[in-house]
Parts: structure tokens; sequence; C-alpha cells
């Protein structure tokens, strides 16, 4: 199927426009592959025929399903193991010392695709009961697409999709299969909250996060946009608060509110924050 030039145009300037991710020129090889069921589910041969019913104006609803399509949700469980290494031995440790009188966590996973990243953060806190018991551990994760949020609230995933990252005894212990995959216990569920929320729009509690996961978004945003997003992220931290970003990501030349956090790799905290440096909290047992 070839997918003309003005065609690729009109597809990118309404992904941009619903959700302020680019289409750019390395990732037009996508469309094929992500429209073809929605052409095959209304039996049409060319992406010019679904453009033209999209240019018409007169199914609303498609635009929607388009957008939804054109998406990247790749995710799995504990993906690039590395940061929630970081987070298990160095992070929560310290902000258990940080929130003793309060008690309680706040964290926001943006851009949580089909909820692998909640519900891996989830399970950092339902493997070590004791020292958690008695805290709220509040995970809030969002994304731009509805479907996708929609699968995460479930809960539910496939055969395939619950192996990538997950060794046997966690599938055991933190997910039950049934007829319709594999779900994640209600012990899980209980701690993540999903809903529809966009990077760009202003963050869900303002200033009251102790951590913010934002991995592998910003990659697809415009230099204007991403630095939007930043001012988003960090307005949504706690004044000691970090964000974790993607491998691939950084604050470096794109926002004067964050800053590296140099003792911990992939960690940013906020430029202006007052308090004294962090020291590593020592790792093991």
């Amino acid at each position: 199927m070839q997918v003309s030039d003005s065609s690729s145009r009109i597809l990118a300037g309404l992904l941009e426009a619903r959700t302020g991710q680019q289409l750019t020129m390395s990732r037009r090889w996508r469309i094929e592959t992500a429209l073809s069921s929605l052409l095959r589910a209304r039996g049409l041969s060319t992406l010019d025929e679904l453009i033209a019913i999209l240019v018409m104006g007169r199914e609303p609803a498609l635009a929607g399903q388009v957008v939804e399509a054109l998406l990247n949700n790749e995710t799995y469980f504990f993906r690039d193991r590395g940061p929630f290494d970081l987070l298990a031995a160095d992070v929560l440790p310290l902000l258990a010392q940080r929130r003793q009188s309060a008690r309680r966590l706040r964290i926001w996973s943006a851009g949580c695709s089909t909820g692998q990243e909640a519900y891996s953060l989830a399970m950092l806190f339902a493997d070590d009961p004791m020292k958690w018991a008695g805290w709220t551990i509040d995970i809030l994760a969002t994304d731009v697409s509805t479907a996708a949020i929609d699968r995460a609230r479930s809960g539910t995933y496939t055969q395939f999709e619950v192996q990538r990252g997950l060794g046997i005894q966690q599938m055991i212990r933190w997910f039950e299969e049934g007829d319709d995959g594999w779900r994640a216990a209600e012990a899980l569920r209980r701690t993540v909250r999903f809903q529809v929320h966009n990077v760009l729009e202003m963050p869900p509690h303002p200033g009251g996060f102790d951590i913010v996961l934002c991995r592998n978004v910003l990659l697809y945003l415009s230099a204007e946009k991403r630095a939007m997003a930043f001012d988003r992220l960090a307005s949504a931290m706690a004044p000691d608060g970090w964000l974790m970003l993607g491998a691939g990501e950084t604050v470096i030349g794109q926002t004067r509110r964050l800053t590296a956090d140099t003792a911990r790799r992939g960690l940013y905290c906020l430029a202006d924050d007052k308090q004294p440096p962090a020291r590593a909290v020592a790792r093991g047992g």
C-alpha cells in the first residue's frame, strides 16, 4: 500500500493537532502497518480512500480512531530494568526517610501506555509489604490514548505481554490466568489510578508528586512542545521530587526548570530547589 506525501502530511497534521506528537519522516513507515486494521474493518483498499473520508468530516469519530492507531504504545514490564533497580535501591529508601511523618508517596507515570510501567511500580511496593505497611502509595498513570488507558485499567494482558519483563515467580504471584488473558492481582490494581491526560496539559496534581516518570514520550514532540511538556512536568513535582526520563532523553538544553541529578543517572530535579543535594542511600540490605 503506497502512502502519498499528501496523505502523510494530513495524518501528521491530525496527530500533532490532537496529541502534540510529531509524525516525522523517520516514523512515517509506521503508517501502513498502524492503519491496516482500520482499512480492513472499513473495507477500504487504499489509504487515500480513508483520507478522503477524513477530509469530508462526516464521521467525527474516525479521526479519533486514526489517531489512536497512529500512537506508539510500545511498552513492557520493568522496561530497561536499570531505572526500576535505581528506584528500589536508592530513591524509594530515601523518600521513605523524607516522608516518614506523612507516610504517603505520590507517583505519576505520564505516558503510561497500556499500564505495564505503572504496575511495575506497584510491584516494587507490593514486594516489600513490611517496609510500606501503613503507608498510602498513590500511583497515577496517564496517557493521551483512551484505548490504552482502557486496557491498562482492566489490568489484563496476553501471554506474550505478561512474559515481557516478568519472571515466572512474578507472573504467578501477581497475575492470575483467565479466559481472556492474565489479569493483575487486585492488590496491584488498587494501588494504581488510570486516567486520560496529555502531558502538554496542566498536571493532575501540581506540586504534589514525589516521582514523575515520563519515559520515551518527549522524543515524539517538537522542541517547542517539549519545552512546554518540561514546564508541565516540573510544575507537577514536589520541591524535592524527581523526574525520570527515558535513556535517550535529557533536560539539558531543553529547559531551565530542571537539572540533572549527578548522583542518579536518568533522574532530574527542580533547578530552583533550595534544599541541599540528597546524599545517596547505601545500597544493599
